[in-house]
């Protein structure tokens, strides 16, 4: 090290960034430290050895959790673009001592149970550094002043004008200590205590010879003269927890500010490019914003990539910047590629600005077993995790797709929400399945607190099913994890699951929760012939519980229920008629039992009007309810007699909503002739009450519908439909006879559609 130096080599950097990055090699190239001290928890020092792994890629993270509490844990994220990387990785090729040297983790995770100890006064102010060494210098965006000063510095400069380079921003840093103290971060003096003492400790064993990248924020007080008391007295009486250490990988989107990241920046792929592009980053960006737009059918040429650069280039120039930055291509972007759009920007910012990279880990980095055991199966199955969000169609019907459900189904039950049921787009057979897939790296943390149920994902998802099952406190809760350990084939959580689901289910007498919990039930079962799984044990269950819905429906329908009440039964009732369609094969006479119970709702007139329509509605659909019979439920439903609101509700029940009640009353002008002249009828205040439940009703119709509706309407459907019934002719736009050749036309493509997969599964 230069022999005019005074005291170790401090070098303040800002987190991620590529022009300190570049200072820093440039700086340790010159004055070659016998050690490296880095900003960071000294429980990382064993991992260190693991940033020269070939298998290790940033962006990474080094992860610290509690023990005894992995949800407790934190993350220091590092890039190819973070000064503390570069620092790792220079000292590891020269052959030199690196270590941590911030507080130790077992401190700041002991602390994040307490109250904030890193909040300031309420009348002191959090200083950003860079927001007031900007404003000072002239600028308005801190960003573009570290541009313009550091980032546009080109390869980092020699040896000497980096040292230069780092001495000035210390000073600077150290007149905003002057002025401002703690800046409102007081946890800060707690940690560059302990930093302080590193440094002493460093300095017996190598002397003066020892680097030190840290933030630059901290250079003034490691600079600082104080005595060892006083950094103890600090430190005296700091919580403690026991902590393991792991590398984890990390993503560029994580990096951002916008991923709540305290220490992030705005753009990180912005910034890895400017450090990995050595010369003419510009034009070298602007092809990379080229080649995207293509990728997405967009005319992008090369004469458009050199318009872009000159465009950059003289926005610079007329800003008095050294370098275009991201501003500046930005707007030549949008202007010259993008016709003036702001739309493909987005697309620009989310890609290449911010930026999907994932980073991976070698395997010898340590992890709990259940990390080991995914990381296995995700290799076995070929699902990788990636940063960008990517959709997973699966055919249960295959082994390795019918493998990659229950794994991650498995996981969603461990609370790893790596992948997200969707709905699919190519089929609705029941053997298909759709997935949205994202690696967050926060998803470690679930791993290794899930780790605690199991050493394999299967033996942990099991293991944690059952201690579900034993805290459920509702019917619902249970009969939902039955489906979810259905989904994920854990057969031998099922018998616990079913103790305490047939215990909860012979206490609970809310006829509303036990038809809620009826559904889950029977998808369960129906997911179990899908997918191989023996789920008859649920059968049982599922007949007592249907049994007893069938016998306390009825009076719960009748006790005065209000409007919201009678809207939740109402919901029920579709519930339960849906998983009754699905039980029915039991041959137990389930279907006619229900059938029973719907007729009495339908006829009872003490039942809420949206329910008995909802009654009527699915007796008619499932063939149990005449034409004549259902047009006199109507016609008494909406007789003088019926309170306004009452007939409103029964129409609702019976034609709203995306049941195909629209295209029942454009064919059967019975019904449409009943609701028109009731509603001419209803008196005018009493209408100005029900005409939001009309408009909710009528107002989900398909836009052809409420068309064709209204125009029947305006014809008067029931008097011209009775006149063609009377004289055996057709009303006006049909033909008095079926057309059997037309009818035959249509022979071949139902056909068709009844052989294809698809089509079989759906019917």
């Amino acid at each position: 090290m230069s022999t005019a130096r005074q005291g170790p080599l401090l070098l303040g950097v800002r987190h991620h960034g590529p022009g300190s990055a570049r200072a820093v090699r440039s700086a340790l190239d010159a004055a070659r430290p016998a050690a490296v001290l880095i900003e960071g928890p000294p429980e990382g020092d064993a991992l260190l050895e693991l940033a020269a792994d070939p298998g290790m890629r940033p962006p990474v993270a080094l992860l610290a959790h509690a023990a005894d509490d992995p949800g407790r844990a934190a993350f220091w994220p590092l890039a190819d673009f973070s000064p503390e990387w570069v620092a790792i990785r220079w000292a590891q090729e020269a052959g030199v001592p690196v270590r941590f040297m911030d507080l130790p983790a077992a401190h700041s995770l002991a602390a994040a149970g307490e109250p904030d100890a890193d909040h300031a006064e309420p009348d002191a102010v959090r200083l950003d550094p860079l927001a007031v060494l900007a404003e000072t210098a002239g600028y308005d965006d801190p960003e573009r002043w570290w541009e313009d000063v550091v980032e546009h510095r080109g390869s980092g400069g020699a040896g000497e004008e980096a040292l230069g380079a780092f001495e000035a921003l210390g000073e600077a840093m150290g007149a905003l200590r002057e002025t401002y103290g703690d800046g409102g971060h007081r946890r800060d003096l707690v940690r560059e205590a302990y930093m302080r003492q590193r440094m002493r400790a460093a300095r017996r064993e190598f002397g003066d010879g020892y680097a030190v990248v840290c933030g630059a924020w901290h250079v003034p007080a490691l600079r600082a003269k104080t005595t060892v008391a006083a950094d103890k007295a600090l430190l005296t009486g700091l919580a403690k927890v026991k902590v393991e250490t792991t590398w984890v990988p990390w993503t560029h989107r994580r990096l951002a500010r916008a991923g709540g990241y305290g220490a992030g920046i705005t753009s990180p792929g912005w910034y890895a490019h400017l450090f990995s592009a050595r010369d003419r980053p510009v034009e070298r960006w602007l092809t990379k914003v080229a080649g995207l737009l293509r990728e997405e059918d967009r005319q992008v040429s090369s004469a458009h990539v050199i318009e872009a650069v000159r465009l950059a280039e003289t926005l610079a120039a007329m800003r008095g910047r050294p370098l275009p930055g991201l501003t500046e291509t930005l707007e030549a972007v949008r202007a010259v590629m993008c016709d003036g759009s702001d739309v493909p920007l987005t697309l620009i910012e989310d890609r290449l600005v911010v930026g999907d990279v994932l980073g991976e880990v070698p395997d010898a980095a340590p992890v709990v077993p259940l990390q080991r055991d995914l990381t296995r199966q995700q290799r076995s199955l070929r699902l990788k995790a990636e940063a960008q969000e990517r959709e997973l169609e699966l055919d249960l019907r295959k082994d390795t797709d019918a493998a990659k459900s229950l794994l991650l189904h498995r996981l969603r039950l461990l609370g790893i929400g790596w992948g997200t049921p969707a709905a699919s787009r190519s089929s609705t057979g029941t053997f298909r399945e759709t997935w949205r897939l994202r690696w967050e790296p926060e998803l470690s943390v679930r791993v290794a607190e899930a780790g605690i149920w199991g050493t394999t994902v299967l033996a942990a998802a099991t293991a944690k099913a059952e201690a579900d099952a034993a805290g459920a406190e509702e019917l619902g809760e249970v009969t939902a994890l039955a489906e979810r350990c259905l989904l994920a084939g854990l057969s031998e959580a099922l018998p616990a699951v079913l103790r305490a689901l047939a215990d909860r289910a012979a206490l609970d007498t809310d006829v509303a929760r036990l038809a809620k919990a009826l559904p889950a039930l029977a998808r369960s079962l129906r997911y179990g012939d899908v997918r191989g799984t023996d789920a008859t044990a649920l059968g049982a269950v599922a007949a007592g519980l249907a049994e007893r819905i069938c016998v306390a429906l009825p009076p719960a329908c009748a006790a005065g229920l209000d409007g919201d009440a009678a809207a939740e039964l109402r919901g029920h009732v579709d519930g339960v008629h849906t998983a009754v369609g699905l039980l029915a094969d039991t041959g137990d006479g389930l279907r006619e039992r229900w059938s029973a119970v719907l007729r009495t709702l339908a006829a009872r007139d003490t039942v809420p009007g949206v329910i008995r329509g909802r009654a009527a509605r699915l007796l008619l659909d499932d063939g149990r309810l005449e034409a004549e019979e259902t047009a006199r439920l109507m016609g008494l439903a909406l007789s003088p007699a019926a309170s306004p609101a009452d007939a409103a509700g029964w129409i609702e029940g019976f034609a709203g909503g995306s049941s195909g009640g629209g295209t029942l009353l454009v064919h059967d002008d019975r019904l449409l002739g009943l609701i028109d002249s009731w509603l001419v009828g209803v008196p005018e205040r009493a209408f100005t009450d029900v005409l939001p439940l009309l408009r909710r009703t009528f107002g989900a119709y398909e836009p052809g519908v409420k068309r064709t509706l209204g125009e029947l309407v305006r014809r008067g459907p029931a008097a011209s439909a009775g006149a063609a019934r009377a004289t055996g002719s057709a009303p006006e736009g049909f033909a008095p006879d079926l057309d059997p050749l037309r009818a035959d036309a249509v022979t071949e493509l139902v056909r068709i559609l009844l052989a294809s997969p698809d089509g079989v599964a759906a019917a």
